[in-house]
Order: C-alpha cells, then structure tokens, then sequence
C-alpha cells in the first residue's frame, strides 16, 4: 500500500515542480510594456444581413416608401381604408423586376398607383441568399390607399 501511494505522489510532485516553481525574473517598472486604449469607442461591426423573407420584404417595402415619398402617406390608417390592392413582385438576382401583377383590387385607380409606384421603385434591394437555384422570386405587397389615393405597405404599416 505504501507504495502504490508512493507512485501517484510522486508524478504529481515532479509536474508540480515542472510546472510553476521556477522563479520569474522580476522587470522593472520602466521597462514593462503598457498598451493605449484609443479613448474613441467604435462602433460594433454591422451584423450580417438577414437572410429571411420577412427581413427582405421590409428592406423592399422601405424602398418603395423611399422612391415613392410624393404617393404615401404616414400615420394612422383610416378605420375604412377606399382601397386595396395586392401586388405580386417577381424579382431576379439583381433586384430587377420581371414581374408585377395585380393579384386583388376593386379599384382600378388604385391598381394603377401601385403598379405605377413599382415601376419607379426598380431596381429593388438583391434578394441576398434568398434564391437557393432559382433565378427569380415571387412574393405580394399589399398596398393600403387612404381618400387621396395615398398609400401606406402593409409591411410597414402599424397595427389599426
């Protein structure tokens, strides 16, 4: 018994003195290293962009609102909106527009608004990892109109 004790205090003697018992040499206070800290914090990188469907449609949402800032409108929705319109956007690679189709709207008026609000909206943001294999997407906007045919985007919009 004895010594199978004797076996196992040993190594950890010999890795205790292996390990930490040598002396270090002491540097004086003029010779140790000092790092500055800029006093200016900078900011956080960015995050990588999402790559969900929800996150792209606000980014084109934003965009239509930007390009068409003379045809929307902010605020509260009215409790009876005139009109609706739900648009089907195709878009490829690049951010062009192959595509927008009407997909529901009682008033041709308001049809127009919203096609023609797209057409000044192309090219929209590159749909950045979004399109596995496919060369395109599709996806609708619904385009919520006020009296003076106004509008607000439904991804946008705040609740009513």
């Amino acid at each position: 018994m004895n010594t199978s004790l004797r076996s196992k205090v040993t190594p950890a003697i010999v890795l205790a003195v292996l390990c930490g018992c040598a002396a270090r040499p002491e540097v004086p206070v003029e010779e140790r290293s000092t790092i500055t800290v800029d006093p200016i914090p900078t900011a956080a990188p960015a995050p990588p962009p999402s790559l969900t469907l929800d996150a792209y449609k606000a980014s084109v949402a934003r965009h239509i609102v930007d390009r068409n800032a003379a045809h929307t409108f902010s605020g509260r929705l009215p409790p009876m909106l005139p009109a609706i319109v739900v648009v089907n956007i195709t878009v490829d690679r690049d951010g062009q527009l192959t595509d927008v189709r009407v997909q529901r709207s009682r008033d041709p008026d308001a049809s127009k608004v919203a096609l023609a609000s797209m057409q000044r909206s192309g090219p929209l943001p590159r749909p950045e990892g979004l399109l596995a294999n496919n060369s395109a997407m599709t996806f609708s906007e619904t385009f919520l109109f006020n009296g003076n045919y106004r509008f607000q985007l439904r991804t946008l919009a705040g609740p009513q």
